[in-house]
């Protein structure tokens, strides 16, 4: 097994992508081909910072940027690092790929280097939750309009998906919707529940908003546009409570003393909620493993997104679903 990371992607690249995928294959013996320009990656390739790693090196002679636009940076730059990541899981080289780049660029490349699964893709979001475990969303942005029958195949990849990745055995899967009642909701929610209670997974009806952190369920189903909403605003809200919290903790003597109390408590919290403990996002739908990391991830989301690509890898997932996709088809 070997997993290519593009050390262009991202924020903070090519620095902190090459020292987090350096640091997975150095903890958990997880081969990489760090993929992007030579001269920018080389000098971080100290004798300290490779030690104990298995790497190699893939030179890219461009990158594509967070604001370019997709299909056609993807046409144009057929030696960027995504266009060549992608090539190395579809000949063979690699098995995953893992990247913090332009998102549309690496769905596009995806598809037209991988082939698809199902008919529109899916970005699954992985969601810390106040039981302590995750709760995985799909769609979470890919493809804003969707079909009752793309909201069915998420059901099916997002299920297989949070079992044999997330280790969440017999995950419930619940339909987002503004209410619990099987009448709920638009034209698409209603014809996608009637459908969804005919799969052979544990789906268990509607889900509100306020309820997708209870971690009552394992696996949340909607279209891109209302999921991509629901995690900015999730994301936002975080954000914005630590940063409450923080304020309110520098108030004053006692305060700030009761904060150097609890302090340790809070960072537990904060590893809890931090979406880089749990690694990066799955492209579903394409014919290959390929995790997306957070735009602005550093070291320990790159790790950890390679962590889990090696775990897709590892159990099939992929092979899992089309079967999966494809006896759904067949019924």
């Amino acid at each position: 097994m070997r997993i290519a990371v593009d050390a262009m992607g991202g924020d903070h690249a090519p620095a902190e992508i090459v020292r987090g995928a350096l640091e997975a294959s150095r903890e958990h013996g997880i081969p990489i081909a760090l993929i992007g320009r030579e001269t920018e990656i080389a000098p971080l390739l100290t004798p300290a910072a490779t030690q104990g790693a298995d790497y190699a090196l893939v030179d890219a002679l461009e990158a594509i940027g967070p604001d370019e636009k997709p299909a056609q940076a993807v046409r144009q730059k057929r030696q960027s690092s995504i266009v060549l990541g992608i090539e190395q899981v579809r000949e063979g080289r690699c098995d995953a790929f893992v990247s913090a780049g332009n998102t549309g660029a690496l769905m596009t490349a995806s598809l037209l280097g991988l082939g698809k699964i199902m008919r529109r893709p899916a970005l699954g979001a992985v969601l810390p939750t106040f039981a302590r475990r995750p709760v995985l969303l799909l769609d979470a942005g890919a493809s804003v309009d969707a079909r009752p029958e793309d909201l069915v195949e998420y059901a099916v990849v997002g299920s297989l998906y949070a079992e044999h990745v997330l280790h969440l055995p017999d995950p419930a899967v619940a339909l987002l919707n503004i209410g619990l009642e099987e009448s709920k909701g638009n034209e698409l929610v209603r014809a996608a529940y009637q459908r969804l209670q005919n799969l052979p997974i544990r789906f268990v009806g509607n889900i509100e908003g306020r309820e997708v952190l209870s971690g009552d369920v394992q696996v949340i189903v909607s279209d891109g546009f209302a999921g991509n909403v629901m995690l900015k605003t999730i994301e936002g809200f975080g954000i914005g409570i630590f940063a409450l919290l923080r304020d309110e903790l520098a108030r004053g003597f006692q305060t700030k003393l009761g904060g150097l109390l609890v302090r340790e408590r809070l960072r537990e919290v904060g590893k809890t909620l931090d979406y880089a403990t749990y690694g990066g996002a799955p492209l579903f739908g394409v014919r290959g493993p390929v995790i997306k990391c957070h735009g602005s991830s550093r070291a320990l989301a790159v790790r950890n997104g390679v962590r889990v690509a090696s775990e897709y890898v590892a159990c099939g997932a992929v092979r899992r679903m089309e079967g999966a996709l494809q006896q759904e088809g067949d019924a």
